[in-house]
C-alpha cells in the first residue's frame, strides 16, 4: 500500500501536512487559509474534497487557521485531545465543530491509516506529535517542541520519514533584534528546537528504516535553509547515517512529494 507524504506549508505563517493512500487522505493541522489549502493540495495531485480527516497537534493559530472553514465545508471529523479541543473552541469561528477526541498515546484508525498521537513539550495546552502509517511505512511528525524527550525518541525510531522542526540557529537567535523574553521562550524547554538539537535527535533515532527527513518550521529571521541542512547533515553523517536524505519545507510552496 503506497503512502504519499507532502508538507503543504511549514513555518510561523502556517503549517499543514498531507498523508495519503489510494483510499484515505488526512491533514495534519490546518494553518493555511481554506483557499490556499485547496490550491496546494491540487499542486500535490490531490483533491480537497477527498480529505477524510484533520488531526490537530495544538491550538496555536499557525496550526488551526482554517479548521472551522474546512470542517464545515468538507463535513469531515477533526481529531485532537480534550485539552486542545477546549483551547481551540474558545475562538467563536472554531466553536461547534465536529470533533473526535483521542487520548495521547492511544492509536486510532482513519480509513487504512493508523495514527498515534504522543505528547511533546511546547507552550500550548496539550500539544502532540503524530506517527502516521500503513503496514509498510511509518511517518513521524513533530513540528513544535522545545526539547527532545525519551517518549519522542521511542516514537520516532523505526519511521521511514520524519518531519521535524529545525527552527533556529542558536547564534542567529541570540543576535536577532527580538525581545529577550521572546528569545527565551523560543530557546526554552517548551519552545522550539534549534538546528543543533534537531540534528542530535535525528542522529539518535535514525536507523536503517529512516530514508528521508523534512526540516520544518524554520524561522524566517533566525535561520537559513542551507544552515539547517548543513547542521543536520553533519549530525547524521557523523553518526553513520549517510543514507538519510534531507528535504526542505516552505512557507510559500509545497515540499517535495515522497511516496513509500
Amino acid at each position: 500500500m503506497a503512502l504519499r507524504l507532502c508538507v503543504l506549508a511549514s513555518g510561523s505563517k502556517g503549517n499543514c501536512t498531507v498523508l495519503a493512500t489510494e483510499s484515505t487522505r488526512i491533514l495534519i493541522d490546518a494553518g493555511l487559509s481554506g483557499k490556499e489549502t485547496d490550491r496546494r493540495l491540487r499542486e500535490a495531485g490531490l483533491d480537497l474534497a477527498d480529505v477524510d480527516a484533520i488531526c490537530v497537534s495544538h491550538e496555536h493559530d499557525d496550526h488551526k487557521a482554517s479548521l472551522g472553514i474546512l470542517q464545515r465545508r468538507l463535513g469531515v471529523p477533526l481529531y485532537s485531545n480534550a485539552g486542545t479541543i477546549e483551547a481551540v473552541e474558545r475562538s467563536p469561528k472554531h466553536s461547534g465543530l465536529d470533533w473526535r477526541v483521542f487520548t495521547n498515546g492511544a492509536p486510532f484508525e482513519v480509513g487504512d491509516l493508523s495514527v498515534e498521537p504522543f505528547s511533546v513539550p511546547h507552550d500550548s495546552y496539550d500539544p502532540v506529535g503524530f506517527v502516521v502509517g500503513t503496514g509498510e511505512a511509518r511517518v513521524g511528525i513533530v513540528t513544535d517542541m522545545g526539547t527532545p524527550t525519551e517518549l519522542i525518541r521511542q516514537r520516532l525510531r523505526g519511521c521511514r520519514a520524519i518531519v521535524m522542526e529545525a527552527n533556529h540557529d542558536v547564534a542567529m537567535l541570540r543576535d536577532a533584534a527580538r525581545p529577550w523574553s521572546l528569545k527565551q521562550r523560543i530557546a526554552g524547554r517548551q519552545g522550539h528546537l534549534s538546528n543543533t538539537q534537531a540534528g542530535e535527535l535525528l542522529a539518535e533515532v535514525a536507523g536503517s528504516h529512516l530514508e528521508v527527513v523534512f526540516l520544518a518550521h524554520l524561522s524566517d529571521d533566525c535561520n537559513r535553509p542551507e544552515l539547517a541542512e548543513s547542521t543536520v547533515r553533519a549530525a547524521l553523517d557523523g553518526s553513520g547515517h549517510t543514507h538519510v536524505r534531507i528535504c526542505h519545507t516552505y512557507t510559500d510552496r509545497i515540499s517535495e512529494i515522497v511516496i513509500f
